[in-house]
This record gives C-alpha cells, structure tokens and sequence, in this order.
C-alpha cells in the first residue's frame, strides 16, 4: 500500500467533497459532533485521568465519524450507531495509536523543556487553571527556541497521525506502519496539503464571522473533508483486486474452452 500523489488543486476539492457529504445530512452531522463535544469535555473533567483517557480514545472517536462518511458515501444513511463502529473492530490498534500520540506529547513537552520551555510547558499542561492571555504571552516570549521546536514536532505527530485511524480501520494496516504511511502521504501531496489548509482558514474566518454560527457547519466539514482526503490518496484497493480475480478466471474459462 502506498499514497496517491494528487496535484495541489484536489485540496479544494476535498472540501467541496466533505461539504456534499455534509449536506447530506446536516442536523444528524451536527448532532453527531455535539455529542463527541459533550463527551470529550466531561471525560476531560475528570481529575488527573480524564485527559489522558480522551487521547486514548480519540482515534477510536474519529473512526465513527468516518465510518458515518464511508456510510453516505456508499449510498447508506448516517446513524447515530456510526459512532460506535471503533469498538467493533481493530479497536485495540485505535487504542494503540492513541497511546503512541500520548506518549509522543509527552515526549515533545520533555524536549521543550529541555530547551528552555518549561514554564511555556506548565501552562499548556495545566488545563484545570488556564492562565490568562498575557501570561501565556510572556512565555511563549521567554520560550525561544522551544516553540520552533515544539511547532515541528507537534507538526511531525499531526501528519502522522492524520490519515493513521482510517488506515487501521479501512485498510488494516498496524498503528506505527499506519502512522508512516500517513507521513508518507502527507509529505508526498504537500501541495494540495497547502491548498486545503488555506482554505479552511479562510473559511474559518468567515464561519466566525456571524457569531461562530458557520462552525456548525464547517467543523463537520472539518471531518467529512478527512474522509474525502483520505480516499483520494488511499483509493480503494479491492475493486482492483476484484477485477484481477474475474481476469484470471475469464482467461481459465477460455483455456477449458478450447
């Protein structure tokens, strides 16, 4: 299995793609969303356990949502019992990838301390006690270079982890071969990459515009326009694979033939 390099104008595409999906059934998207929210939130409430949990089980999370794109996408409604689909298989290598991200933040926080981070790192570790903005601003200031550090690290995990769940899931790869794979794409299709990320910043700066209403339709997107990214680079296999077999027992038809 190897990713697809799609030219650089496929990244409006995928939008364009997660908005049809969207449109398809918007409310129960919305819904869908709202419950992850909810979930994630009073999960994360939990003192001490609560945040680790939710990245662990983050990929299991958006493999539901995916599998609600893989439903419309084949012609089948979205369901509510879509959320569930990463506890019905491969669920442990989900898991696994959420451990591999957790430990890599944990990781990344202890080489941004090293390099002079460490009261940058404190903040962003202690959610139960937000700091204000111009504290966080006076250590971001008296980071230095454990920001660039932290940015490309945390950018390294990003893109390893993008495409990783649908790889588990879809295409039953195991969680660190998924999670090259996923670089490998990302790296491979950096232009269309760039054309779908500024897109979406634009289009998160008008969805803000109207009192973040437009967020409750462009953070579905948000998802459904993963789902077009991945298929787009990691195009199914198994209709190849079908019309080979159907090749081969043509030709062994024909050979009996005559």
């Amino acid at each position: 299995m190897e990713a697809k390099r799609i030219e650089a104008q496929q990244g409006w595409h995928w939008i364009k793609k997660g908005y049809t999906l969207f449109m398809q059934a918007p409310l129960l998207w919305i819904v869908l969303l709202a419950i992850c929210f909810v979930a994630a939130a009073g999960v994360s409430a939990v003192p001490i356990v609560g945040e680790p949990l939710v990245s662990l089980m983050m990929p299991v999370a958006i493999i539901g949502l995916m599998a609600g794109c893989r439903s419309l996408d084949q012609g089948d409604e979205l369901e509510l019992m879509h959320l569930f689909s990463g506890f019905q298989r491969h669920t442990s290598h989900l898991v696994t990838l959420g451990g591999i991200a957790l430990v890599g933040q944990y990781l990344i926080f202890g080489v941004m301390m090293a390099v002079g981070g460490a009261t940058l790192v404190g903040i962003l570790m202690n959610s139960q006690a937000p700091a204000t903005p111009d504290v966080i601003e006076q250590a971001i200031a008296g980071a230095g270079a454990a920001v660039i550090v932290g940015i490309a690290l945390f950018s390294l995990l990003l893109m390893s982890m993008q495409f990783a769940p649908m790889l588990v899931y879809f295409r039953g790869a195991p969680p660190v071969a998924a999670m090259k794979l996923s670089l490998s794409a990302f790296t491979r299709n950096m232009g269309a990459m760039f054309v779908y990320g500024m897109s979406f910043m634009l289009l998160a700066v008008l969805a803000s515009m109207p009192m973040m209403l437009g967020w409750l339709i462009l953070m579905p997107i948000v998802f459904t326009s993963l789902y077009a990214s991945f298929c787009d680079i990691f195009p199914p296999e198994i209709e190849s694979h079908t019309q080979i077999i159907e090749s081969e027992v043509i030709n062994r038809d024909e050979q009996e033939h005559f």
